[in-house]
């Protein structure tokens, strides 16, 4: 409850560029929805995706199968509103990570900015059984996450920071790990926050 509370705060007190995490192009997440050949009639979900603009793009290259996630409702109705007409194509779900019960199974699964949130081990470890259970056979996982030289608390919260090993261990009983690099993201406020992307393949 006290996630919750912070999170829906933050979506009803601070615009898109106002928080470290805003993107204007989520040029990453494509590459990975490019090079993995994403089908357009892939299921597709966007965990924690609050402001992202990667469901704008999403639907401009003709995805149809669209579910974005996140535990703030005034970040989903944000969406809704930014999208206008577009919002009847995509599935909207209000729920924390770790209490989603999703009813089928993904093919991509993608979370940028809201995995390192989770700092406590029945957390992460729920959170890794959630996604070998809902991605599907061959399905495609992609995680961008804080690294090892990224911030140590984000938004005012402690934050789990990662290298490729510990994220290969996390996930390896279900997953082989494609692709892994670091990036510096830019902030609105000009400062710099170092995320290591990992895309993953299911078992």
């Amino acid at each position: 409850m006290e996630r919750k509370l912070h999170w829906e705060n933050v979506f009803s007190t601070k615009q898109e560029k106002e928080v470290s995490w805003y993107q204007e192009s989520p040029k990453t997440s494509l590459y990975f929805v490019t090079k993995l050949n994403i089908p357009k009639d892939a299921k597709i979900i966007d965990i924690g995706c609050g402001d992202s603009h990667l469901i704008d793009h999403l639907l401009e290259m003709g995805y149809t199968n669209l579910y974005l996630l996140d535990i703030s409702e005034n970040a989903i109705n944000r969406v809704k509103k930014r999208l206008g007409e577009k919002a009847s194509q995509v599935t909207f779900i209000v729920s924390d990570i770790l209490e989603y019960k999703p009813e089928i199974k993904f093919d991509f699964w993608h979370d940028r900015a809201s995995f390192h949130f989770l700092t406590e081990k029945i957390q992460i470890a729920k959170y890794a059984e959630l996604v070998a259970s809902v991605v599907i056979k061959n399905g495609n996982f992609v995680l961008g996450t804080f690294s090892e030289n990224g911030p140590k608390k984000c938004s005012g919260l402690e934050i789990t920071q990662y290298d490729e090993l510990k994220l290969k261990a996390l996930f390896e009983k279900d997953f082989d790990l494609l692709e892994s690099f670091t990036l510096d993201h830019r902030t609105p406020f000009d400062t710099v926050q170092n995320f290591i992307f990992c895309s993953f393949k299911k078992k």
